[in-house]
């Protein structure tokens, strides 16, 4: 398995993996394959933190963290979503999903990033140290969901500590058609 960013000749693997990991009988195209391609060319993009994971050469795996912002009282600060995290059904349950999940929380990491925001399974995202974004007092379009509406705080390079200010995570338009 190799892991790394995605690159511009990925964009039809990804759109694939995304296809196959997101079909349901009522649609012909999910619609999480249009959040990547509309995000792909938005300014939320952030080239670096699409991650993909490779398996036998064939991209099977994907996790992407875009720009959103946390609007408080008192500023507006920056955050990722991450989403959609995708692999292939035909090499689903041997660890992809998690590892290239992961490998998008270092790289945020790396890059000095905060705070992550998800909208996903608590068990399976629990793992990577995210929790109910309400208790960090995050609000959103889908904080009426409850425990999927998730948040992390990534450690800081830089020695800052402690979680964000409390307020709204502002999703830039292509999430709000999914």
């Amino acid at each position: 398995m190799r892991l790394r960013p995605e690159e511009p000749a990925d964009a039809g693997a990804v759109r694939r993996v995304l296809a196959s990991a997101f079909a349901r009988p009522d649609v012909t195209t999910p619609p999480e394959v249009g959040l990547v391609d509309e995000l792909r060319g938005s300014a939320e993009w952030l080239p670096a933190l699409a991650m993909v994971a490779e398996y036998g050469g064939e991209v099977v795996g994907y996790a992407l963290l875009t720009r959103v912002r946390v609007r408080s009282d008192r500023d507006e600060v920056a955050a990722l979503a991450l989403g959609p995290v995708a692999v292939a059904p035909h090499r689903q349950r041997i660890g992809l999903g998690s590892a290239v999940v992961q490998a998008a929380l270092d790289a945020a990491a790396e890059l000095g990033e905060r705070l992550v925001v998800v909208l996903g399974d608590p068990a399976f995202y629990r793992r990577f140290g995210f929790g109910r974004a309400d208790r960090l007092g995050l609000t959103s379009p889908w904080s009426g969901l409850g425990e999927p509406w998730q948040a992390r705080v990534l450690p800081s390079v830089g020695g800052g500590t402690g979680p964000p200010a409390p307020g709204e995570v502002i999703f830039p338009p292509p999430w709000l058609k999914v």
